[in-house]
């Protein structure tokens, strides 16, 4: 059984700060992590691997520093860790960042599932997972917390409802898209994190050539959005003093909280 998981390199913070001249997230001081969601997507797969023989292969699209990411899954007990890094991949969309992976799926070849997290804490967009199993033609199940087995060349696994759960059948290859509640993931072993920082380590770096892609597809150039503007919304706090006899201020305060639609009229 192959298994495809892909990881998102990310700041290790929930609370995004935006430079106010250049509109640019601001990385500087800030640690980076595996996004949270693929995190257990990868737990998930390494349990796949333990119960059926699976070959785990991780892809990570970034810059250079992204190897660390790949690094500790590696040392998580992934098989084959693949860092996406071009400068023609600056710039991308979801809609040219599920191009890439996509295109990248194909260069590696045969695979039974694909997995990754629901959402990136940096972007919130949720989209790359579902665009992915579109650009590929796949069936694809989202929210999902729980797999319950895998048999005859189909998936049964359960997905996160508001009130509940669904419980679903789906026929393999398939591409699912996990929650952070879903497992919890394992530390990296320090015999798995020596040999992914070897020179011979088994983390291959691909670039726009080796997927087949040109820069016209791919980054800013070929993303369908561009961001006009990025700013963080400024909030201002005002007071009103309201003075006079009792009764008056009451009734003046019940108005204004009518008015706000912060009580009942």
């Amino acid at each position: 059984m192959q298994i495809i998981v892909f990881i998102k390199q990310v700041p290790d913070t929930t609370e995004v700060k935006l430079d106010p001249k250049t509109g640019n997230l601001i990385r500087e001081g800030l640690a980076s992590i595996i996004n949270p969601d693929d995190r257990h997507a990868l737990e998930a797969a390494l349990e796949l691997k333990a119960a059926h023989e699976a070959r785990v292969t991780v892809i990570s699209m970034g810059p250079p520093q992204a190897i660390d990411a790949l690094s500790e899954a590696m040392g998580m007990g992934a098989d084959q860790a693949i860092l996406l890094t071009d400068p023609a991949f600056v710039g991308a969309d979801t809609w040219a960042t599920s191009y890439t992976l996509g295109k990248a799926v194909e260069t590696v070849g045969d695979f039974d599932l694909i997995l990754c997290g629901r959402q990136a804490i940096d972007g919130d967009t949720a989209q790359v997972g579902p665009q992915v199993a579109d650009y590929l033609d796949l069936p694809q199940v989202s929210y999902v917390y729980d797999i319950e087995s895998i048999a005859d060349n189909q998936i049964v696994l359960k997905r996160r409802l508001e009130d509940g759960y669904e419980r679903v059948a789906c026929r393999l290859p398939a591409l699912l898209t996990v929650i952070g509640r879903m497992k919890t993931p394992r530390y990296p072993r320090m015999a798995g994190l020596l040999k992914a920082c070897r020179t011979k380590a088994p983390i291959e770096v691909w670039n726009a050539a080796d997927i087949g892609v040109t820069t016209a597809e791919v980054g800013l150039e070929g993303s369908l959005t561009h961001v006009i503007k990025t700013f963080a919304p400024k909030f201002e706090r005002r007071g009103e003093m309201l003075s006079g006899e009792t009764a008056d201020v009451v009734q003046t305060l019940v108005d204004q909280l009518k008015e706000n639609r912060l009580i009942a009229p």
